[in-house]
C-alpha cells in the first residue's frame, strides 16, 4: 500500500525529529476521506501542520494500525504491558459513551499488537455494545463479528483491517444521524487513549526522536477549538468539562517545533492523559 510504504520510509530514513512529527500527523489523517483522495506526500512541511490539521474534521479515531508498526520499528514495545485488563461497562450518558467508544477502538489496536485474542474478542463485543448505545449498532455489527472471528483465528492482519474499517463505519453512521459533536468525542476518546499508550511506549525506551511523536500542537489546538464550540449541553458533562480543563496543560509540555521533549515532559503528558482516560474508562472496583 503506497500510504504505508511512504510512512515507513519516512520513519526509517534517519528517523529525524521532523519525520517523527510528520508521522503522528499522518496517523491522524489516515482515516480522513480527503487524505485518502490525495497522493501521499513524501515530505511534509511541519511549519504548515496547522493548515493540514483542518482535515481532522473527518477523522473518528486517530489510532490506525500504521502507528503501531512505526513504534515497533523504534524498539519492539512490549504491548502486553500497555494493554488494559478490564473494559468498563456502557455509561449512561451519551457523551461518555462516545468518548469510551473511541477509547475502546484505540485499545483494540493495542490488543492486536499484543496478539491477545481473548482481549481483542472482548473489545469486539464492547464496540458492538457501545455502538448500540449510540444508535449505530447496525453499521458495525458485521465488523464487530469479523474482529471476533479473525482474532479467534489469530489472523492479525485481517483483524487490523476490520478495526480500521470499523472506524469508517462508525463515522459514516454518526454523520447520517447528524451527531457530529458526538463523533468528535469519539475521535477525542481515541486520541487520548492512543496518546496514553504512546507515552507508555516512549517512556520505557526514551529517545528524543521517539518523544518527538508527541509534538502535535495542531491537534491540541484542534481539539481545544472543538470543545470550546460544543453545545452547552455537552460541555456541561462532567467528563467533557474535565477534558476541556486539562487538555491545555499538555500544550507547554510539547515545546516548540525546534525543541526536544524531555523524558520529564513525557511523564507529565502521560499523567495528564492517564487521568483523562481514567475519567472516560474508570477501572473496575
Amino acid at each position: 500500500m503506497k500510504y504505508r510504504d511512504s510512512m515507513l520510509s519516512a520513519t526509517m530514513d534517519g528517523r529525524s525529529k521532523q519525520g517523527m512529527q510528520a508521522l503522528w500527523v499522518l496517523l491522524v489523517l489516515a482515516l480522513s476521506p480527503l487524505a485518502r483522495a490525495e497522493e501521499p506526500r513524501q515530505h511534509i512541511d511541519v511549519g504548515k501542520l496547522p493548515q493540514q490539521a483542518t482535515l481532522v474534521e473527518d477523522v473518528i479515531v486517530p489510532v490506525p494500525s500504521e502507528v503501531f508498526g512505526v513504534l515497533d520499528k523504534l524498539g519492539s514495545p512490549n504491548w502486553h504491558d500497555v494493554l488494559r485488563a478490564d473494559l468498563p461497562p456502557v455509561p449512561g450518558a451519551r457523551p461518555e459513551t462516545a468518548l469510551l467508544l473511541g477509547d475502546v477502538i484505540a485499545e483494540g489496536f493495542v490488543a492486536v499488537e499484543a496478539q491477545d485474542p481473548e482481549q481483542v474478542k472482548k473489545i469486539g463485543r464492547s464496540v458492538l455494545d457501545l455502538s448500540a448505545a449510540m444508535g449505530v449498532r447496525k453499521a458495525v455489527i458485521a465488523r464487530s463479528n469479523a474482529i471476533i472471528e479473525f482474532a479467534d483465528k489469530k489472523d492479525w492482519p485481517r483483524t487490523r483491517r476490520e478495526l480500521d474499517g470499523a472506524l469508517a463505519d462508525v463515522k459514516q453512521a454518526m454523520d447520517e444521524l447528524h451527531d457530529e459533536e458526538l463523533a468528535q468525542l469519539v475521535s477525542l476518546g481515541g486520541w487520548l487513549r492512543g496518546t496514553e499508550a504512546l507515552t507508555q511506549v516512549v517512556n520505557r525506551t526514551y529517545t528524543k526522536d521517539s518523544a518527538g511523536l508527541l509534538h502535535q500542537p495542531a491537534l491540541l489546538d484542534y481539539f481545544d477549538r472543538r470543545l470550546a464550540h460544543m453545545s452547552p449541553r455537552l460541555k456541561s458533562n462532567e467528563v467533557v468539562a474535565k477534558i476541556q480543563k486539562r487538555l491545555p496543560e499538555i500544550r507547554p509540555l510539547i515545546g516548540e517545533a525546534d525543541s526536544d521533549i524531555s523524558q520529564q515532559s513525557v511523564d507529565q503528558i502521560r499523567e495528564i492523559v492517564h487521568d483523562l482516560v481514567i475519567a472516560i474508562a474508570p477501572p473496575s472496583p
